[in-house]
């Protein structure tokens, strides 16, 4: 993974990371809950385009 892509996923799921804690913080339960969720989802995407550029460039 390229040194800009990795930080474009670090630096927004550290955003996720923080609204959760905002929300908490707000008193806003739901939407803390809804952003967890995202937040999950998206670390899981960043590691799932990790190994897929991992794969590609052990084939070539």
């Amino acid at each position: 993974m390229s040194k800009p892509l990795a930080l474009l996923f670090a630096f927004i799921g550290t955003l996720l990371l923080a609204a959760i804690s905002l929300f908490i913080a707000l008193r806003m339960p739901w939407m803390a809950v809804l952003c967890s969720l995202v937040a999950l989802g998206f670390i899981g995407y960043g590691f799932a385009v990790k190994a897929k550029i991992r794969k590609k460039n052990t084939r070539s």
